[in-house]
Parts: structure tokens; sequence; C-alpha cells
């Protein structure tokens, strides 16, 4: 089943700021029926859509009381300079896997180093998919190399890795 073969709920929304995060409040009838897609109303609902006709895939997310859809800049670029605006914003749930795999290069750093496996295997699931993410994300097999090593040297308990101190 695909994002395709739920219903799309288009709505106009006021790109607003909680923090440094660019969102959306999504309307009352669209997330009863995001909710009744998801068969859930409680927790991060996968969705997809388009904002100003750009698609996207993304996590809606309840937070301060409110379910915001969180805008970030590949959905709109320059997203944190414009709010205020009107977007034109299609959204429907969205059930594929959103499955991140770590980088073969930090699996077998990991498993050559025992300390840092047991620092990030007691790391809860969210910091570990944090830093599997950020890892994954990258292109240059160089930039990676050197990420790696800062991971590593992180889960060690001697550096900082994706803007946090050690644990």
């Amino acid at each position: 089943m695909t994002a395709a073969s739920h219903p799309t709920h288009a709505f106009r929304a006021k790109l607003e700021i909680v923090g440094v995060n660019p969102y959306v409040a999504v309307p009352v009838e669209v997330l009863s029926a995001l909710f009744a897609a998801a068969e859930r109303d409680r927790g991060p609902i996968p969705i997809a859509g388009r904002v100003n006709a750009r698609p996207y895939r993304q996590t809606l997310v309840r937070f301060q009381g409110m379910w915001r859809l969180y805008v970030n800049l590949t959905m709109l670029p320059d997203s944190p300079r414009r709010i205020g605006e009107w977007l034109d914003v299609e959204v429907a749930f969205d059930p594929a896997p959103r499955e991140v795999t770590p980088p073969a290069a930090f699996v077998e750093a990991l498993a050559a180093d025992a300390v840092a496996r047991t620092a990030f295997e007691r790391l809860s699931p969210s910091r570990q998919l944090e830093i599997v993410r950020t890892l994954a994300r990258l292109k240059s097999p160089d930039t990676l190399a050197r990420n790696v090593q800062k991971a590593l040297i992180h889960l060690r308990g001697a550096g900082r890795f994706a803007g946090r101190a050690p644990d």
C-alpha cells in the first residue's frame, strides 16, 4: 500500500515557527482523516504530499499540544525566511517504511571497537537513529570516513557529534 492509495487532503496554511523550526498547523478535519487512515492518533504519523507543488515525505508530530507539519529546507527552500507566507499543502497518510540503513563503514567501525559499540547499544533507539541518519546522509566517502571517526570518539565519551556532547 502506498501514499497514493490513501486520499490526499489539500489545504492552505500560514508558515509559522516554533523555536527555530518552521511548520504549518494541520486543520482538524485533515487530522481526523489522517488518524483514521493511520488507525491511531498518537505518536508520529508518516505522511507524504506536496508543499507549493513540491513533493515531500515527512512525519506529522505533536509538540506542545499541537499537531504540526514541520517544513524543512528540502520541502520549501529558504523556509526559515518565509515565515508568514501562505502555503498550498497536500497531505496523505504514507505507510511506506522509513528505514535508514547504517553505512557499512560505521557498522564495520562499531564491530572493531567494543567500547563504542557498547555505548551505541546503550543509547535510546531515537538517539541511535539520529546518529545513523546523520552518517547515512553523507555523500562523500572522505566526509563519511571523518564523521565515522567523530562518531566513535563521541561514543567513547570524548567529543561532540551531531550537535551533542557525549552522553
